[in-house]
């Protein structure tokens, strides 16, 4: 049979593999080479925003740690979100805390992160195919990022953590059996729950319901708490005043 367009079948075969190939590098790749979101609003640094407190979250020790109080209650205290949603997250649990702009929470969520302990990035890290990450590398970095919604190379829908460096929250990908994505989601043990390359995954239901309708329309900011470097080397305005303004 004449294949219309193509000289020869051995052409069609040729761009079929091309297209093959094509499409299985994509997958290795962190992250497209131009964000989806081309057009990112303001710096939250330059908004203008009321400088009066927020009401501090209410959180109790069964639902975040100390550091993570610390932190939330000094966003509170100075607005440092820039009237935006924001989210904490405390690596040493592996639990992410989302709240609205107005310092409420409205949900957490175990989560699974880098496999690897450590506070930082490696240069450059977010130019490489997943494939030449080596195990080491896989950490997600510590500090305070704007996030911004978009779509990695496969056309996932995600939340840009760090695009620099490729680290993003999205659904918990279970494409590997023996990684047990899943099961180390529902661990009660923190240290299962370090299986990634450096992204933050999260259920698919709470992404849906909580990510996507309050992270996936605007951006927010993200607190990474760290594991390695002390809390307060990293956020140090939030351990400048007394810790017993903070119940502690």
């Amino acid at each position: 049979m004449k294949l219309s367009g193509i000289a020869s079948p051995d052409a069609w075969i040729g761009l079929r593999n091309g297209v093959l190939l094509g499409s299985a590098l994509a997958v290795l790749m962190w992250r497209p080479a131009v964000p989806a979101h081309a057009a990112w609003s303001t710096p939250l640094a330059t908004r203008s925003v009321s400088t009066t407190p927020l009401q501090r979250p209410n959180l109790s020790a069964d639902v975040a740690s100390a550091d993570a109080r610390i932190v939330a209650d000094w966003v509170a205290d100075s607005r440092d979100n820039g009237g935006r949603p924001f989210v904490i997250l405390d690596k040493r649990d592996a639990r992410v805390l989302v709240f609205d702009a107005q310092a409420r929470l409205i949900d957490s969520s175990p989560v699974l992160l880098g496999a690897a302990a450590g506070d930082d990035s490696v240069v450059g890290i977010g130019q490489r195919p997943i494939a030449q990450v080596r195990p080491e590398e896989r950490t997600t970095p510590a500090g305070r990022f704007v996030s911004r919604p978009g779509r990695n190379a496969s056309g996932e829908d995600v939340v840009w953590v760090d695009y620099d460096a490729a680290v993003s929250m999205h659904r918990v990908r279970p494409v590997d059996p023996k990684e047990r994505r899943l099961e180390r989601l529902a661990s009660n043990d923190p240290s299962q729950r370090r299986i990634s390359y450096g992204c933050i995954n999260v259920p698919v239901a709470f992404f849906d319901r909580v990510v996507q309708p309050v992270l996936g329309t605007q951006a927010a900011v993200v607190y990474v708490l760290p594991e390695v470097k002390a809390a307060r080397a990293v956020f140090a305005a939030a351990y400048a005043g007394d810790p017993s303004d903070h119940g502690l």
